[in-house]
């Protein structure tokens, strides 16, 4: 038994993350199917690419088709093992050891009590203003991603919020809806975000940051519809909890994060000392994240300081609060283990890219799409490029990395087909937000919706009113961009 100030809290056997084996055999199936799907396209779709300058970037009317190159069946076969000698491996290798770390500092926070008595904080504070709480808990992650960029760092946040949202009445629903959705909207409303704005106006020739003004309306519309959404939801369940999709996985959440007695949670010296400790931890990463945004380090700063500060934050608080010794890194190792099984789901999502890049068909690709928007009307270009966007975020979801594959090749088209480069941004954004929550071959959404049970048809089955709603209102923001003639005067 441990004891946390003076307290037997048992050995909480069910303490720490939980992966729902339904949810990640479900996805696993998903992406076996993507992956043998881009391997049979690699096998019909012409090969074929473009020429490249020294930076990466495509070089528009190089196009040149390959006929003697076919990628072989044997290694879309064994792409699972190959793809860690690509590209894309050190991206993958960075969140897998994230979420890890994520894993083990986790189960210390939650075996200690200190998710507990943060809730019980938080419930105590606005058990009568908690809708005021979702308000504030949505714009805070909502600016943090439209400012800085962050997406996978919102892992962390998804156990807190589910448990509020649960102590509040809701559902793990809304609570996903708080915190990962916000992260990802945000992103779609990005204002100054080094991974879309800053690169994509970089690659074309735009001032960096202008036409701030269209994209702060954007911000407040994207955020006004997300909280109406999440507030309307809300009150439903708590109405008729059993209306909620994942009443009957939610009722073992429910058991783990009572708080019981607030007052008795909220009274422990110990543990009220240990959360205090992780708080400033998890506060330091604002630094770091601030420092990523000024420096146009891409993550390459906030993502490892994140993993870092919140598994010394773990470590720190679990031993302040009497966890110690052998117990705590053994609790360290115990957390490790029960995130672990997502570590083959990021391996597929890599596997995935790896056989496009060496197939040779996302260019083949990219320049079918260049002809159809060829000679189309702006109206009608600016919605078949936010629609390439969208599908190509099923196998690319690194918003970098679609930038240089793209903009290079479409930026001149646009000029030449009177929409403006600002216009063809804001496509781009609009696209690439709210689609990282869409497809199986997210790493970020099946691991957060895996944390708390939900599957991946539950969670379509709730949120594809989201991506209607968003959809909806992108496409008055582009019609608004062509009729206006959005940033015409931003070119540098």
């Amino acid at each position: 038994m441990i004891k946390i100030g003076g307290k037997d809290i048992g050995k909480r056997e069910n303490a720490g993350l939980k992966l729902d084996k339904k949810t990640m055999i479900s996805i696993t199936l998903a992406l076996a199917v993507v992956l043998i799907f881009a391997g049979v396209m690699t096998q019909i779709l012409p090969t074929g690419e473009f020429e490249r300058s020294e930076n990466g970037q495509i070089i528009s009317g190089t196009y040149r088709e390959n006929t003697d190159y076919r990628i072989p069946i044997w290694k879309v076969a064994l792409s699972p093992i190959l793809c860690f000698g690509s590209e894309q491996a050190m991206t993958g290798a960075a969140i897998i050891l994230f979420i890890v770390l994520v894993g083990g500092a986790f189960l210390i926070l939650d075996k200690c009590g200190i998710m507990k008595y943060i809730m019980a904080s938080l419930v105590k504070g606005f058990e009568k203003r908690k809708y005021l709480l979702l308000s504030m808990m949505v714009l805070v992650l909502m600016g943090m991603s439209s400012i800085t960029g962050i997406l996978e760092e919102s892992i962390t946040l998804v156990p807190l919020a589910v448990a509020v949202s649960l102590a509040l009445g809701w559902d793990s629903l809304v609570g996903l809806g708080i915190s990962l959705i916000s992260v990802a909207w945000g992103f779609t409303a990005a204002t100054f975000n080094p991974y879309n704005i800053m690169t994509v106006q970089k690659l074309i020739g735009l001032k960096i940051f202008s036409g701030l003004w269209l994209r702060l309306i954007i911000f407040a519309g994207v955020y006004l519809l997300l909280v109406l959404f999440l507030i309307l939801y809300a009150k439903k369940i708590e109405k008729n909890p059993e209306k909620s999709l994942v009443y009957e996985s939610d009722k073992l959440i429910r058991e783990k994060f009572s708080v019981g007695e607030t007052q008795e949670v909220l009274s422990n010296g110990a543990i009220k000392k240990a959360t205090r400790a992780f708080i400033i931890c998890m506060a330091l990463d604002i630094v770091f994240v601030a420092a990523d945004f000024i420096f146009e380090m891409n993550g390459a700063i906030s993502l490892p300081a994140m993993a870092i500060l919140f598994t010394v934050g773990g470590l720190l608080s679990g031993h302040l609060a009497g966890l110690r010794g052998r117990k705590l890194f053994k609790s360290f190792m115990v957390g490790v283990k029960t995130i672990a099984p997502a570590i083959p789901l990021i391996i597929l999502v890599i596997a995935v890219a790896y056989i496009l890049d060496k197939g040779m068909i996302i260019d083949t690709i990219l320049n079918s799409v260049y002809g159809i928007i060829d000679g189309a009307s702006p109206y009608q270009a600016i919605f078949i490029i936010f629609a390439f966007v969208i599908i190509l975020e099923f196998f690319l979801g690194s918003s970098t990395a679609k930038a240089f594959l793209i903009m290079p090749i479409l930026a001149p088209l646009s000029d030449m087909i009177n929409v403006t480069r600002q216009s063809l941004v804001t496509s781009f954004c609009l696209a690439d937000g709210f689609t990282n929550l869409l497809f199986p071959t997210s790493g970020v959404m099946i691991i957060a919706i895996g944390l708390v049970g939900v599957s991946y048809g539950k969670w379509l089955r709730w949120s594809w009113k989201l991506f209607l709603i968003n959809a909806i209102f992108s496409s008055a923001i582009l019609l608004l961009c062509i009729a206006v003639g959005y940033g015409a005067n931003d070119m540098i």
